[in-house]
């Protein structure tokens, strides 16, 4: 793939915003690869997405172009390049299966980062992390030492300059201290058709319930829990036969979709949010 810069953009709707940025990079050489643009009428705004080639284009230059045209039209905005691979860190208790999926499609190319730590506050990640060559920090967690464990990670992520934190099945919550330093950048995984079955047994609330279909919701974490703005979700359809178990087994199949799509859209810095919600570009 040519290396490529994105631009993400978001402000209030009006016309010629199309026009305006797409006639600078025009102007500075850019060949677009891909633009794809969003209104939320309902509130007025306008959401926007434009990647092009970095080959022979001087990406400061335009960063200062452009910053006076958007404070002009009032634009959040933010330019990225692909020259950088972001750095994640992945978080996990003792189910590997999200784990083990994203782990296999980072050595395979679908993920593009580095993972520089493995965290959990078990040791049964241990000899994954070492097959795929990631060094692995084991940092137990228990009511009496999450602040202290909290400060450890805090620490390690910085040591790391760490970008994006994913929690694989990571059964802890996190300080609204901790999150606020990674404001949407903590993926989690939640095994639940979010808003339905939030906390930590929702198979278990979900078949006493009756349902017929079950999910799992990825979605950026906020102070609250299970309550930032979602990414993506999945469903299968289950009947009056499925046990427990059974929900737990084809929800294992849910998470690691859900998960490893959000993580991709996150890395191609495809997401925008909004509010408590995300805008998904194509």
């Amino acid at each position: 793939m040519k290396d490529s810069a994105v631009l993400l953009i978001d402000c209030p709707d009006r016309k010629g915003l199309v026009a305006r940025v797409s006639s600078l990079l025009y102007e500075r050489g850019a060949n677009i690869l891909h633009a794809d643009q969003h209104i939320d009428r309902d509130l007025g705004l306008f959401f926007m997405r434009v990647e092009f080639e970095l080959d022979g284009f001087d990406l400061a230059a335009f960063n200062g172009a452009f910053a006076p045209i958007a404070a002009e039209l009032g634009m959040n905005w933010k330019l990225s390049s692909s020259e950088r691979p972001p750095r994640v860190a992945l978080f996990c208790s003792q189910y590997l299966h999200c784990m083990a999926d994203l782990l296999h499609r980072w050595r395979a190319g679908e993920l593009a980062c580095e993972i520089p730590v493995i965290v959990s506050n078990h040791r049964d990640v241990e000899k994954l992390a070492a097959f795929y060559g990631v060094p692995f920090e084991h940092i137990p967690v228990t009511a009496g030492t999450r602040a202290d464990a909290e400060s450890k990670q805090v620490a390690l992520l910085a040591r790391h300059q760490i970008d994006l934190v994913i929690l694989a099945r990571y059964m802890q919550i996190l300080s609204p201290q901790f999150v606020a330093r990674y404001p949407a950048a903590i993926i989690n995984v939640h095994h639940s058709f979010l808003p339905a079955f939030t906390g930590a047994r929702p198979y278990h609330a979900a078949h006493a319930r009756g349902v017929k279909l079950i999910g799992a919701t990825s979605h950026y974490v906020t102070e609250v829990l299970d309550d930032g703005p979602i990414i993506e979700q999945d469903v299968a359809r289950i009947s009056h036969r499925d046990q427990v178990e059974d929900l737990v087994a084809r929800g294992r199949d849910l998470e690691r979709m859900v998960l490893s799509r959000a993580v991709r859209w996150h890395l191609d810095r495809r997401i925008l949010c909004y509010g408590n919600k995300t805008v998904i570009f194509d």
